[in-house]
């Protein structure tokens, strides 16, 4: 299997957190934002959307169907529960968190005038909002880590660089970040430049 990845990229790091999880074997290209991706492949990706992963002779972007691709491919551990509905339910708290989520990082990795101060209010305030569902079970609505885990761990790591103390936020969500930051696969998942975003917590 190859990843293109770019080494900055939230959508990048959550495939490598999965990657890591499940110790697939994995040869990772880092690429900048916005590739460029290798020319022969341009044909398979017109969009040239980043991350990409080659599984033989499939080609598969963007980041949230390489997820699904990579839990259906490697079923252990499963990182979606079994069950249909509480499968459709994990999917649904997925979508919200990329639509509500994911979609304010452009602005803040870009520091989109005008935007940067509402983007980061919006995050703050939304993540503090949710301080009960991070009180409740170890993981998202789960005694064991899912996919929304591996999604939201990218966010708390970024959230020092996006000025937003991840320590000003509600215990439980301190207490959550750390469990994620602390399980090897995720320290294996950092790439040289997110290692340097912010420090590890010993072990």
């Amino acid at each position: 299997m190859k990843l293109y990845s770019d080494p900055m990229g939230v959508d990048s790091h959550r495939v490598r957190i999965v990657i890591a999880e499940k110790s697939v074997e994995t040869s990772v290209v880092d690429l900048g934002a916005g590739g460029p991706l290798p020319a022969e492949l341009l044909p398979v990706n017109p969009y040239q959307l980043i991350p990409m992963m080659c599984d033989r002779d499939v080609m598969i972007y963007p980041g949230r169907i390489i997820l699904e691709y990579l839990d259906e491919r490697f079923p252990h551990p499963p990182l979606l529960p079994p069950d249909p509905i509480a499968r459709a339910r994990m999917r649904l708290a997925l979508y919200r968190i990329e639509r509500d989520w994911y979609s304010l990082i452009p602005d803040l990795e870009n520091r989109a005038r005008g935007k940067t101060d509402k983007c980061r209010a919006q995050l703050r305030e939304s993540l503090a909002g949710s301080r009960e569902v991070f009180a409740e079970k170890p993981f998202f609505l789960s005694d064991e880590l899912t996919l929304v885990d591996i999604s939201l761990a990218p966010i708390l790591w970024r959230l020092e660089s996006w000025e937003i103390p991840l320590t000003s936020l509600p215990a439980p969500l301190v207490d959550y970040a750390d469990r994620l930051f602390r399980r090897p696969a995720f320290r294996t998942s950092l790439s040289t430049q997110e290692r340097r975003i912010r420090s590890l917590p010993t072990p």
